[in-house]
């Protein structure tokens, strides 16, 4: 299975708590579509119950109940390919908006389910339409394959840390 997600605003290097619990939550709307639709519809189960099974993708990570997508629970692993617009000349991969390496560190991080409470803001709560909260990843080692390519975003007056993110990804069974 192959979908994209995408981004548009600011990628901080050593991203705060606080913006990757919102790049997470931009990401969530998303997953949400992705889980309405086949194949992933007739597997709902998988979090809301019902269907007697033995795979349960629910987390729980202080008051939200995160659902990772690519889990070992389901036998997942992922290739992401991601395609990065930024306002800077191509080749500058450490820059004002942080080096890339960093800032996909922030990235990867949104993507994952959190590791603990200490990685959800302390004031957060669920929205009602974040129950669950859907991630792409139980844990970024899940992840496989990474290609990265950057070019310069050409809209003027941009923010250093700026980005335009199209995140290709593969589905793999494992």
């Amino acid at each position: 299975m192959k979908f994209t997600l995408t981004y548009t605003g600011d990628l901080r290097a050593n991203g705060s708590v606080n913006h990757k619990h919102a790049l997470r939550c931009h990401f969530h709307a998303q997953l949400g579509v992705l889980w309405q639709h086949e194949p992933l519809l007739e597997n709902q189960h998988w979090y809301k119950g019902g269907k007697p099974t033995k795979i349960d993708l629910n987390r729980l990570i202080g008051s939200f109940r995160f659902v990772p997508l690519v889990s070992p629970s389901v036998h997942l692993v992922c290739e992401l390919k991601i395609f990065m617009l930024r306002p800077e000349p191509a080749g500058s991969i450490i820059t004002q908006g942080g080096d890339i390496d960093n800032r996909l560190k922030t990235l990867f991080d949104s993507l994952r389910v959190p590791k603990n409470e200490g990685e959800v803001p302390r004031t957060a709560q669920p929205m009602p339409d974040q129950d669950p909260l859907f991630c792409l990843l139980e844990d970024d080692a899940l992840i496989t394959s990474i290609s990265v390519e950057t070019e310069r975003l050409l809209i003027p007056n941009q923010r250093p840390t700026e980005v335009h993110l199209d995140i290709q990804v593969t589905l793999i069974a494992s």
